[in-house]
């Protein structure tokens, strides 16, 4: 993570935004300019590497066009249960299909597992018809409730 792109009060180091992105399996929140003045909020599973979010969503995915009029996107990762803590930032968006099948493969992998085959099938089936999203942050910054929210 380069350190010049996260916000002076962040409540982690870059080496900790990385542990907790590398290892979260939360989806991610983006949201993007959605053309009628209001942005939409779309949740979607994401590996990071080489200081990038990389997503695979379908070809019909209204994302995908959202991002293209407009790449700049928005972001979060966050826990659901207390005590919360997460990353957020704002990021610009790059679509390709150059991998996406494999980076299908790998979020199946790390969010599902083999938990469900049949869900896991019929996304492999698809695969063909995936896109690539990588989302370059231009800034983030980490919130940490737990200090505050420590049971006594």
């Amino acid at each position: 993570m380069p350190v010049s792109s996260i916000r002076k009060g962040s409540a982690w180091d870059a080496a900790r935004i990385e542990r907790f992105l590398v290892q979260s399996t939360i989806p991610a929140r983006v949201a993007c300019n959605a053309g009628h003045g209001f942005p939409l909020l779309n949740s979607l599973w994401f590996e990071y590497r080489d200081d990038s979010l990389w997503f695979a969503t379908h070809e019909s995915s209204a994302i995908l066009g959202f991002l293209r009029r407009d790449p700049r996107c928005a972001f979060e990762i966050a826990v659901n249960e207390p005590p919360y803590c997460g990353v957020r930032g704002q990021a610009r968006g790059e679509i390709s299909r150059d991998g996406a099948g494999e980076l299908l493969e790998r979020l199946i992998e790390r969010y599902l597992g083999d938990s469900n085959p049949d869900l896991s099938n019929w996304l492999l089936g698809r695969s063909e018809q995936e896109c690539l999203i990588c989302l370059r942050p231009t800034w983030l910054t980490a919130w940490d409730y737990s200090p505050r929210m420590r049971t006594r």
